[in-house]
């Protein structure tokens, strides 16, 4: 998967970096939703929810043209998400 890291529409926080960003996007359990908002479906923006590889939860909303991921936002995971994201994990595991 590549990214397009030029110019982000976004401040980085100094809590993440972009590797811990990308390494969300590898993590087997992520969740990626499609919003049923029409805001978000007229662009075709996409949620992520996933982990880096240091155990960082991080919440991204990107486009992709299917070769390349543009991420528009990205922040930690909130205690909301955590738990979305775990209770997925233990579903997926369960099976």
């Amino acid at each position: 998967m590549e990214f397009d890291w030029n110019n982000p529409p976004f401040s980085i926080e100094s809590s993440l970096t972009e590797r811990e960003i990308e390494e969300s996007f590898e993590d087997p359990f992520a969740v990626r939703l499609l919003p049923d908002s029409p805001r978000f479906a007229v662009q075709a923006r996409f949620f992520n929810l996933g982990m880096s590889a240091g155990g960082i939860g991080v919440f991204s909303i990107y486009r992709t043209n299917g070769r390349q991921v543009r991420v528009i936002y990205a922040r930690p995971f909130e205690p909301d998400e955590r738990f979305f994201y775990q209770r997925k994990v233990d579903q997926t595991l369960a099976r």
